[in-house]
């Protein structure tokens, strides 16, 4: 986490590009996660056992219509997610440290409020309802808190202590994985392992239909991608950052979440080789390719650029729906994936979305979508 020197010569940034350190130098630390299993063993082999087959792919309807303004990053997007990975600079802990809320709640000692429901509850009868899952909006604060205020204010902000806390409290930890693994068969998606790589689930047709369509959800994502990175679990961001992105860009089942995968998503990743190898894998198979926001910045471009200097930029997602994303794609290779492995892109078979194990301390906040309004960017759930 943060320091007291980093937070005196913090320095608040003032442009995207200030916010955003994906292309700098590879000189950073990087450190190996530890090997304890944390329960997590039992998570994946509680429910997500045996691989699913693949149904048919969903290619996106090509949209006539075509916006004529100019797409721009979010600054406050990109400073949202600048402090989370650099650890909220100038931090203050919002209540006494032996409180810990969060833990004993996770630890079944208290319920959430307003609902009065315990955490066993929730992961025993809550799996498969999934309309209780998409309208209740009081839990998800609960089930994956963050330092920052959400909009259940009866939910409270982490502390540092009490991440130390949880972090080392296994119990806490595998009711956690089990949290995750209900929120990803919501959304059609499985865990596969304990290294955090996912894949799609028997129901993903019917799952992302709804996820396409049901836009709060991706606020609640970046939530639990930042929630993940917290209580320590950062390996297990890219796999599934990687495989929203496929979806959104390749195989055309989530066309309307491919802004916030690449506005939010991605940079809720600390390790900026993983950001790095995301984001040029986007810019591969972006359609208009020349509209591409998320490369390197102008002054290196060079460094970046293809065939005649020049390095694709981004358009809205509704503008490039002209296209045909799918066809755009070529399938995921190991060369593509992040830190190594891959998933197919055939739609015949299950492969998993993996990256290495490799994690960064960078820097944690959620905000909405970037086309969603400067109030709910600066409201996290």
């Amino acid at each position: 986490m943060g320091n007291l020197m980093g937070s005196l010569r913090y320095k608040e940034p003032r442009t995207v590009e200030e916010c955003d350190s994906t292309w700098e130098s590879d000189s950073e630390s990087e450190e190996q996660p530890g090997d304890e299993d944390s329960g997590i063993s039992e998570c994946v082999s509680r429910f997500e056992t045996g691989r699913c087959g693949e149904q048919a792919n969903m290619s996106p309807k090509p949209s006539d219509s075509k916006s004529s303004t100019k797409m721009k990053r979010s600054f406050y997007a990109a400073k949202d997610l600048y402090k989370y990975r650099h650890s909220y600079p100038n931090y203050k802990a919002p209540r006494l440290p032996n409180d810990y809320r969060n833990l004993r709640f996770y630890l079944n000692k208290i319920p959430l409020i307003p609902d009065g429901i315990f955490i066993e509850e929730i992961l025993t009868k809550w799996r498969g309802n999934y309309d209780k899952l998409e309208h209740n909006h009081t839990y998800i604060q609960w089930l994956f808190p963050l330092r920052e205020q959400g909009l259940n204010f009866y939910a409270q902000e982490l502390t540092q202590e009490e991440i130390k806390e949880f972090q080392s409290t296994r119990e806490a930890k595998r009711r956690f994985l089990l949290a995750y693994t209900l929120m990803l068969d919501f959304y059609g998606i499985k865990l596969l392992d304990k290294s955090g790589n996912v894949a799609r689930a028997s129901n993903w047709q019917e799952r992302f239909q709804h996820l396409n369509e049901s836009q709060h959800n991706y606020l609640r994502i970046t939530r639990i991608l930042k929630s993940l990175g917290e209580l320590g679990f950062e390996a297990f961001k890219a796999p599934l950052v990687r495989l929203l992105l496929d979806e959104a860009l390749c195989r055309g089942t989530l066309p309307n979440m491919l802004h916030s995968t690449l506005e939010y998503y991605v940079y809720t990743i600390r390790l900026r080789s993983h950001r790095r190898s995301l984001l040029r894998y986007a810019r591969q198979h972006y359609q208009p390719a020349n509209t591409f926001l998320w490369g390197p910045p102008a002054r290196r471009r060079g460094a970046e650029a293809g065939p005649g200097g020049r390095v694709a930029e981004p358009t809205p997602e509704r503008e490039r729906r002209g296209g045909d994303p799918h066809r755009a794609c070529s399938p995921l290779t190991k060369k593509d994936s992040v830190g190594g492995g891959g998933g197919g892109g055939d739609g015949k078979g299950t492969k998993g979305y993996t990256v290495s194990t490799k994690t960064l301390q960078e820097g944690v906040m959620e905000r909405g979508r970037g086309d969603r309004g400067k109030y709910l960017e600066t409201v996290p759930l």
